[in-house]
């Protein structure tokens, strides 16, 4: 069996070690079928790419289930394609709103339970709940009757739940009114109320902001989802998360570089087919694509720059002033990948290919060990300050 190694290693790199135990097979077949492993490996980028993940967002009317799905989707209120949000119940129908960079991953607004047209023992049939991979139950102060039953029902249903207490910004500004105030024992209390009234097993509560993610349990509930969900998902929630800490960041970038492996396999592989300019047209279109998804995955891109900058207050032009890499917030084409290359190829010591080796049993390893380092490279220039 053909083996892989990286910088002269006589092991597997411990990234791909943890990768799917086809990782194996796609090696064997280097040697013996290479178009069947060029196809495997991209069945199984493909199937990273494309996998499905829905997300019910529920809860009694009023709640801030919209505002929540705009805020996990990156999104203001106010801008077009946003959920609709409001004082009181303004979603009506079972609706879908796809990730703005991530299609594939949709947070479902469903209608609040307990209304005349959803009525609490007939909601999860009429709102297909068979479609979703998990459910997120949202309550603006305390969980009532009908979210416990709701939660019941999943629950026997086999489906994972999780509860979010939202608008915790607002209820901290009234807090903060009274004498001797601390915030960490205004949040203990909160949640200790929350379990309290909840009546199944082990609830995981989960305090909220929706206008300011970055604090409170947000992180700790992507944590929890991460955990629970089987690893396919797991990639596809992972992709569109929002970046608002430096964990989630850092998860991003080792599952890019986890890719990158694979992507240079590709390269390598193609690189022995015997057809003039494959090669070198499959690796352009690898490197296209694999920038784009840096640039998307981290924010970089024009539309989430300037989502970026009407939430925070920050002009668009100063947040473009503190970007080093010349592949943000602009469209990524194959002619400017190869200016930034050659640029970088004669200024980055990190290009010498001593540095960093790809090597497999393949005599035609220099296109795999090209694209390993122009992508190794360009991922540190993505990653936000």
């Amino acid at each position: 069996m053909s083996t892989l190694f990286i910088a002269g290693s006589s092991v597997l790199h411990p990234l791909l070690s943890s990768v799917d135990v086809s990782m194996s097979q796609v090696l064997s077949l280097l040697n013996n079928d290479k178009s069947l492993a060029i196809t495997k490996i991209k069945e199984l980028l493909d199937k990273e790419r494309n996998t499905p993940l829905n997300i019910a967002i529920t809860g009694e009317s009023g709640s801030g289930k919209s505002t929540f799905v705009n805020a996990f989707r990156g999104m203001d209120n106010r801008e077009e394609g946003a959920a609709l949000t409001g004082v009181v119940e303004t979603t009506s129908e079972v609706t879908p709103y796809p990730h703005p960079n991530y299609p594939k991953v949709t947070l479902w607004d469903l209608p609040g339970i307990g209304t005349t047209k959803f009525p609490a023992d007939k909601y999860l049939e009429l709102v297909g709940f068979e479609k979703f991979d998990f459910f997120i139950i949202v309550s603006a102060d305390r969980f009532r009757e009908n979210d416990v039953k709701l939660a019941q029902e999943i629950q026997r249903m086999e489906k994972k739940f999780y509860f979010v207490r939202s608008k915790i910004d607002n209820d901290l500004r009234a807090e903060r009114r009274k004498r001797n105030f601390s915030e960490e024992e205004t949040l203990r209390k909160m949640r200790e109320n929350c379990i309290q009234d909840l009546g199944v097993e082990s609830p995981q509560v989960f305090l909220v902001s929706s206008f300011e993610l970055h604090l409170y349990d947000f992180s700790l509930l992507h944590e929890t989802l991460d955990r629970d969900l089987p690893e396919h998902k797991r990639h596809a929630l992972l992709r569109a998360m929002p970046n608002i800490s430096l964990e989630i960041i850092d998860k991003k970038k080792k599952t890019f570089k986890r890719r990158l492996y694979w992507l240079s396999t590709l390269s390598a592989a193609v690189a022995a087919v015997p057809v003039p300019g494959l090669s070198i047209a499959v690796d352009i279109a690898v490197l296209v694509g694999a920038v784009t998804n840096y640039v998307f995955g981290f924010g970089l891109d024009i539309k989430s720059l300037q989502r970026l900058s009407a939430s925070t207050g920050v002009p668009y032009a100063d947040l473009h002033a503190v970007i080093v890499s010349p592949l943000a917030a602009v469209k990524i084409s194959k002619e400017l990948l190869l200016k930034v290359l050659n640029g970088c190829s004669t200024t980055a010591n990190g290009c010498r290919p001593s540095h960093m080796k790809l090597m497999t049993s393949l005599s035609t390893v220099a296109c795999g060990t090209c694209l390993f380092a122009a992508l190794n490279i360009w991922g540190p220039f993505f990653v936000p300050r």
